[in-house]
C-alpha cells in the first residue's frame, strides 16, 4: 500500500545519530499524526525466535478446550483467555458480540512488595505442562521486546524534540508493567459465521504506551482507521514490526498523536479455512508513574491535568470484559 499513512522507519537509522536520526524523527511524528501507527524495520528482534513461539503457541492452541481449560483465566489475568470473555468495541462504548479469537498472556514479573499491587499487576505467569517450549520461548521474545519498547519511547520523545535527560519515560518505565498476548483466530470451521457487528476484534485503541505487533497478514487480518482513508487493510513487511500507540500516549502528547484506532476483521467468506496467530506485546509504564501531558503548540490540546498510569490503564481494562 504506497499510499498509506502508516509509514516505515528502521531503526539503524535512529541509531546512526545526525541527519539520519532526524529524518526518522519526522517520520515518526508524522504517521503517528496521521493513525498512530508505524512499521518498524531493524529493530532487532529475533526472527527465528518469533517463529519458534508462534509454533509452540499452535501447539498449545490445538489441544482439547478441557486441557486449555485448566489454564483459564479472566481477561488481565495470566494463562488461557478463551472464546468469549473480549469485546473490545465496548472500550468505545459500542456492545458487540464477543470477539473471534483465544489468547494466551504472560506479564512483568517484577512485584513491588504491596500484595494489592502485586496481585494486580505482577500476578505470577502460569505455563502449561503439555507445552514445555513455550515458557522459554515467550520468555526470550518479551525480553527483546520490552527493551526494544524502551528504545521506541525514546524515540518518539525525541521526534517531539525531548532527548537525552530530558526523556520523560526514562524517570517512568523503571519498573514498567506490561502484558503479552498471543492471540488465535480460527478459522470459521472452528467459530462458525460471524454473528453482525463482530470480529476476530472488535474496533478499539490499545491502553497504554506502545504496543508492538508481530503479526501474519490474512484476509481476515488488521485493518486501521485513519481520518484520511478511514477503515483499511493495514500495510505489511515481512521484516517490519507493527507499532502504534496506546491512550496513554495519546494523552501524553496532548492528543498530538491520536491511539492507533484498528480492528482484527471476521473470518471472510473467500477464505474460511484462514487461521492467524499474532504476539503482541502491550508496553506501559510504572504502575504509579505521574504522566504529565506535554503543553501546546506541540500539544492539540491544553489544560490535562496528571493521571496516574496503572490507574488510567485498569479502568480501560475492565470495561472490556465481557459480563
Amino acid at each position: 500500500m504506497t499510499d498509506s499513512p502508516i509509514l516505515t522507519v528502521d531503526l539503524r537509522d535512529w541509531r546512526a545519530g545526525g541527519s539520519a536520526a532526524d529524518r526518522v524523527c519526522a517520520a515518526v511524528d508524522e504517521s503517528l499524526q496521521q493513525a498512530g501507527f508505524l512499521l518498524v524495520r531493524g529493530h532487532g528482534v529475533d526472527p527465528a525466535l518469533s517463529a519458534g513461539l508462534r509454533h509452540a503457541a499452535r501447539e498449545f492452541f490445538a489441544l482439547p478446550a478441557e486441557v486449555k481449560s485448566r489454564y483459564a483465566v479472566g481477561v488481565g489475568g495470566r494463562g488461557w483467555i478463551g472464546p468469549g470473555m473480549e469485546a473490545n468495541g465496548y472500550a468505545e462504548g459500542t456492545e458487540t458480540p464477543p470477539d473471534l479469537k483465544e489468547t494466551y498472556n504472560c506479564g512483568a514479573q517484577t512485584p513491588v512488595g504491596d500484595r494489592e499491587v502485586d496481585d494486580y499487576w505482577f500476578a505470577p505467569d502460569v505455563w502449561p505442562t503439555e507445552s514445555p517450549e513455550l515458557r522459554a520461548l515467550f520468555t526470550a521474545w518479551t525480553t527483546q521486546v520490552k527493551a526494544l519498547s524502551d528504545e521506541l519511547l525514546a524515540l518518539m520523545s525525541a521526534s517531539l524534540g525531548f532527548t537525552g535527560d530530558a526523556n520523560p519515560f526514562r524517570d517512568l518505565a523503571g519498573n514498567s508493567t506490561w502484558t503479552s498476548n498471543i492471540n488465535h483466530y480460527p478459522p470459521m470451521a472452528v467459530v462458525g459465521d460471524p454473528e453482525p457487528g463482530q470480529f476476530r476484534i472488535g474496533p478499539h485503541t490499545d491502553f497504554g504506551t506502545v504496543t508492538v505487533l508481530d503479526r501474519e497478514p490474512g484476509a481476515g487480518g488488521l485493518q486501521v482507521y485513519s481520518a484520511e482513508s478511514g477503515w483499511a487493510d493495514a500495510p505489511y513487511e515481512p521484516d517490519a514490526l507493527t507499532i502504534n500507540i496506546g491512550d496513554l500516549l495519546e494523552y501524553w502528547s496532548g492528543g498530538r498523536w491520536p491511539a492507533g484506532r484498528h480492528r482484527v476483521l471476521p473470518p471472510q467468506p473467500d477464505a474460511p479455512e484462514e487461521d492467524l496467530v499474532s504476539l503482541i506485546f502491550f508496553y506501559e509504564l510504572d504502575h504509579d508513574a505521574v504522566v504529565s501531558p506535554i503543553s501546546p503548540p506541540l500539544a492539540r490540546r491544553s489544560g490535562l491535568p496528571p493521571v496516574v498510569s496503572g490507574d488510567f490503564i485498569k479502568e480501560r481494562l475492565d470495561a472490556i470484559s465481557v459480563g
